[in-house]
C-alpha cells in the first residue's frame, strides 16, 4: 500500500507541473499578444487560442488529479474522499464540455478564415 501512496504523490506532482507549464506558456502568449496590441496589430482570435490551450493543460492536469484521487480513495475509502473525487470529476466534465465547444468554434474559424491563423 505504501507503493500506491508513492505513485499517487508522483501523479500529483506531474499534474501540478503540467498545470504550471500550461500557465507559463499561456502567460508568454498573452505577453506576446499584448505587445502586438501596443503595435496596433491586436488579434482577438489569438487570445481565444491561448485560452483554449490553457484549458487543455488544465484539463490534463485535472484528469491526472482524478487518477491520483482514485488511488487515494482505494487506500482510504471514506465518504469525504468520495465526495472530493465526485466534485473533481464533475468539475472536469463541465470544463471539458465548454473547452471542447470553444475548440470546435476555433477549428471552424480556422477552416473558414485560415489567413487569420497563419500570422
Amino acid at each position: 500500500m505504501h507503493f500506491i501512496k508513492y505513485i499517487e504523490t508522483v501523479i500529483n506532482i506531474i499534474s501540478c507541473a503540467i498545470v504550471v507549464y500550461g500557465a507559463v506558456i499561456s502567460f508568454i502568449g498573452i505577453i506576446k499578444t499584448e505587445f502586438c496590441r501596443l503595435k496596433g496589430s491586436y488579434d482577438i482570435i489569438q487570445l481565444r487560442v491561448i485560452r483554449a490551450d490553457l484549458g487543455t493543460y488544465l484539463l490534463l492536469g485535472l484528469e491526472l488529479l482524478i487518477a491520483a484521487d482514485i488511488l487515494q480513495t482505494i487506500l482510504e475509502p471514506s465518504n469525504q474522499e468520495l465526495l472530493i473525487l465526485g466534485g473533481i470529476v464533475l468539475l472536469r466534465t463541465i470544463l471539458s464540455y465548454f473547452l471542447n465547444k470553444e475548440i470546435e468554434e476555433i477549428d471552424d474559424e480556422r477552416h473558414e478564415h485560415p489567413e487569420l491563423f497563419n500570422r
